[in-house]
């Protein structure tokens, strides 16, 4: 644990990596951006670094978290997303004023504004969840097997079978678990 914080989990996929900063949402939960600093830390990881963060700036991407969380998972169980949800999604995306910068290298990198970094980053996390949640990216929603995680996750396997979020975290975990309970005595029948 870097700082003393619990180190970032990261994906391919912006929007489910940030829902990914709260995980073992049925267990223990592991907040990974306990503090303004640390949210920084994370949009830098991510390609979105910002200067500075306010405590309501952390609260914002806290709020917007929970409901990409919310929305992935609904629509992962093909079931109605969450209006509330839906509408945190759409005022960030809509507040946000990142522009996508090609690199002569031939890459895709984010431009934020300087007065509002953070809103911009959050835009831009906010835009790349609608583009999952709305389908118009090749892959599926699906959800952690996990019962203490069951974070929502963006499978673009080929076979779009996957199971685990994070085959290093949840699907190490449940394999040695398995394995775990082979390799228990069977304990005998009392008499």
């Amino acid at each position: 644990m870097p700082g003393g914080f619990p180190e970032f989990r990261l994906g391919a996929v912006l929007a489910t990596s940030f829902t990914g900063t709260l995980s073992e949402r049925y267990g223990e939960p592991v907040e990974r951006i306990p503090t303004p600093r640390r949210l920084v830390d994370w949009l830098a990881v991510n390609g979105l670094a910002v200067d500075s963060c306010t405590a309501a700036q952390l609260e914002r991407a806290r709020e917007l978290r929970e409901s990409i969380h919310a929305t992935a998972t609904a629509a992962a169980l093909h079931e109605a997303l969450p209006a509330a949800a839906v509408g945190v999604i759409n005022d960030c995306s809509s507040n946000g004023r990142a522009a996508a910068i090609l690199t002569t290298e031939g890459s895709r990198h984010w431009r934020l504004g300087s007065a509002s970094g953070v809103d911009d980053a959050l835009g831009v996390i906010a835009a790349d969840a609608i583009e999952i949640i709305a389908g118009d990216r090749d892959g599926r929603l699906a959800l952690c097997a996990s019962p203490t995680c069951r974070a929502a996750f963006f499978d673009t396997s080929r076979s779009r079978t996957r199971r685990w979020c994070d085959m290093n975290t949840c699907g190490n975990r449940q394999k040695k678990a398995r394995f775990a309970a082979k390799r228990r005595p069977v304990s005998p029948v009392a008499r």
